[in-house]
């Protein structure tokens, strides 16, 4: 079913789940619907922006987009998010803003398979659908780009002075949130030093179910998806699966009616970009900021499921 998918894996990991009565059709259909959201949002990229306050800079010689909070007092925490599968760095503009505005730096990469990049829209380095064969040597270049980044902000006098090192969170969506929770240490050869939260948005954390590496992590951990996220939900909600194996303190939120793309650009539900972004706040603002009123173990409407242990 993967064959000839690769376009339609922009922003995200496609589910093998969903079978349809004529498959290729579904497929053309579904990758053209695609195609023409991307091109209109490469039409609106300038006026975003100009709106959001992002920056485009090369740090370490990756292309990265940068969200800064309005000026301050400084230094900032920091996150390093992670885009999905042929995504792009600027792929979760609603949520980088937010995050921006609630007080955050946020650094975005490119990383190679990115829409663009130097591997294009290349299959998976191993097929999705065998997790079991995923190892630590699996998109190794995503880790390295995200270690080497660190490095270079650490170096650089005039980024140093912005960063508040104590507080450095990873976010990432899709193959992401594969990417972030291994360098919270499911890959433990992987593992960032001093990383005090991980915000993983619908991510594929199949591998690190299979090898059984969760019960590693020893920071906070939110896991979010929807009720229409066929192709992750099931395996992060499952008796033994991700949200399962995960150490205390985890938090699982499933959003009513979102699915994979809702964690990108090409959601256009305002009242469902709002609860990613409030969730999202919320558990970085426990974690990080060390704030009492932040609550993102309370159910709010529009939520169909929250766990937390």
């Amino acid at each position: 079913m993967w064959k000839g998918l690769s376009f339609v894996s922009v922003l995200l990991i496609l589910t093998p789940l969903m079978v349809p009565t004529n498959p290729a059709a579904a497929q053309e259909n579904l990758r053209a619907r695609i195609k023409a959201q991307l091109q209109r949002r490469a039409h609106e990229e300038n006026s975003e922006y100009r709106s959001c306050y992002c920056q485009k800079t090369s740090i370490a010689g990756i292309k990265c987009a940068v969200w800064r909070p309005k000026p301050g007092t400084q230094p900032h925490p920091l996150i390093i998010f992670s885009h999905g599968l042929h995504g792009i760095n600027t792929q979760s503009i609603f949520l980088m803003k937010a995050l921006a505005a609630a007080g955050y730096l946020v650094i975005a990469p490119n990383h190679q398979d990115a829409m663009g990049g130097t591997h294009g829209l290349s299959k998976p380095e191993v097929d999705l659908r065998s997790a079991a064969k995923w190892t630590d040597k699996t998109y190794i270049g995503r880790r390295d780009d995200i270690k080497k980044i660190i490095a270079a902000l650490h170096n650089s006098p005039g980024w140093d002075s912005q960063i508040d090192w104590t507080n450095l969170a990873l976010a990432g969506h899709s193959l992401g949130g594969y990417t972030v929770l291994g360098l919270a240490g499911a890959w433990p050869s992987w593992k960032l030093e001093n990383v005090k939260a991980v915000l993983a948005l619908s991510p594929y954390s199949e591998p690190f179910v299979a090898h059984k590496t969760l019960s590693e992590l020893s920071i906070p951990v939110m896991y979010q998806t929807g009720t229409r996220d066929l192709g992750v939900a099931p395996f992060l909600k499952r008796p033994n699966g991700a949200f399962a194996q995960t150490a205390a303190p985890c938090y699982l939120v499933e959003f009513e009616k979102a699915g994979h793309f809702s964690f990108s650009n090409m959601n256009t539900d305002t009242q469902q970009k709002e609860l990613i972004n409030h969730y999202s706040i919320a558990f970085l603002n426990k974690f990080i900021n060390h704030d009492s009123n932040a609550l993102p173990e309370k159910k709010l409407a529009g939520v169909s499921l929250l766990h937390s242990k």
